[in-house]
């Protein structure tokens, strides 16, 4: 038993790390119905070999699940269940039950390790009660007829009794809606359940494997809303005093075309790509090599995600980091710079997401 706990603890901080945290959307949960469709083996407590005790079993539930942890399902379990005896003689004999249960379940990997609605794999502890219809007892009152055994508890036509029961699932998840369930389930009931008299309680077990199949959606899922830029501090351009420049005659107009560089970014993102870096050095050789020209920066945001408030501040640290890049790392002079920012009221492209943009003109 102790194997057993640890072994469990184990699995559930296993089950814990392995949905991946790092997410871009947040979910949440929602109540749902569900359906258990299952079958495989019962084995019958009581003292005779193991393989004379197995039977087919099946089950059918329907149940709703009410929060991440608790749920409630109404189970339909039934088929056969087997007695035997080993002495005087060999002898097996078969009858035919159906018990209804309602069953309370306790989401154990949610209750440990917090709710993911993606997660893998999911252990569910479950305790409940119903009552047994069984019949069809001829197998056992044919051996009680023929005095080579007497059963003690024999019983004959429908019987109902009362029953209560506890079990495990592991639910593999296949998909949104589906997911593989393995189950097992102990069942305690009336000593006169396989006729053989014991003067205790008789217990069934059932393994069973199948499906869960949720009916509508479990979880709702948005994206998570975009950090907002840090606030942009632009230092003010002081004005250097005007130079006095002595008139030269005659003097030489050189005919420059302007240079422009559109400079792309990520959607709310504002720093510089690693491929847009050349864009920003063709601006300042430009101005090197014509020491008279003027650069106009203009940051947009585009119209087709966030606000006005978010646009507008991610248009204005997009210009920013543009002039501070001339200035800091190409020692351009601050006064050969004007810049402004239009946020998304104003969309150059006609692609929603070539907005992303700060447009330098040099000439």
């Amino acid at each position: 038993m102790k194997m057993l706990k640890t072994l469990l603890a184990v699995m559930l901080l296993t089950m814990g790390t392995m949905t991946a945290s790092a997410q871009e959307v947040e979910y949440s949960f929602k109540r749902h119905a569900f359906l258990n469709l299952q079958g495989g083996a019962q084995y019958t407590l009581t003292d005779a070999k193991f393989k004379n005790l197995i039977s087919p079993n099946v089950q059918a539930a329907i149940g709703y699940q009410f929060t991440p942890v608790f749920g409630v399902r109404l189970a339909a379990n039934g088929w056969q269940s087997r007695g035997a005896f080993d002495s005087p003689t060999e002898a097996k004999y078969k009858f035919n039950y159906i018990a209804g249960n309602v069953d309370f379940l306790f989401n154990l990997s949610n209750l440990f390790c917090g709710w993911k609605p993606q997660r893998f794999l999911n252990v569910i502890a479950f305790v409940g009660g119903g009552a047994n219809f069984a019949w069809k007892n001829d197998e056992a009152i044919a051996l009680n007829n023929g005095q080579t055994f007497q059963l003690g508890n024999i019983w004959d036509g429908t019987k109902k009794r009362s029953t209560a029961r506890g079990g495990l699932q592991f639910d593999f998840r296949l998909s949104d809606h589906v997911g593989f369930l393995l189950e097992g389930n102990a069942n305690v009931i009336s000593d006169y359940y396989n006729s053989k008299q014991s003067r205790n309680a008789d217990w069934y077990f059932n393994a069973l494997a199948g499906f869960r199949i949720n009916l509508g959606q479990a979880y709702t899922k948005k994206e998570k809303p975009a950090p907002e830029p840090e606030p942009v501090y632009i230092e003010p351009v002081v004005q250097p005093e005007p130079v006095v420049v002595q008139p030269e005659p005659e003097p030489v107009i050189v005919t420059v075309e302007p240079l422009r560089r559109d400079i792309f970014f990520l959607r709310n993102k504002t720093d510089i790509r690693d491929s847009e870096v050349q864009k920003i050095q063709d601006i300042a050789d430009y101005l090197n090599k014509y020491p008279n020209a003027q650069v106009n920066i203009v940051g947009y945001a585009d119209a087709g995600t966030g606000n006005d408030n978010i646009n507008d501040r991610l248009a204005a640290r997009r210009a920013d980091v543009v002039v501070k890049s001339l200035i800091e790392k190409y020692g351009i002079s601050a006064d050969r710079i004007t810049y402004d920012s239009k946020g998304a009221r104003i969309q150059p492209f006609e692609e929603n997401d070539l907005n992303r943009v700060t447009i330098c003109i040099a000439e």
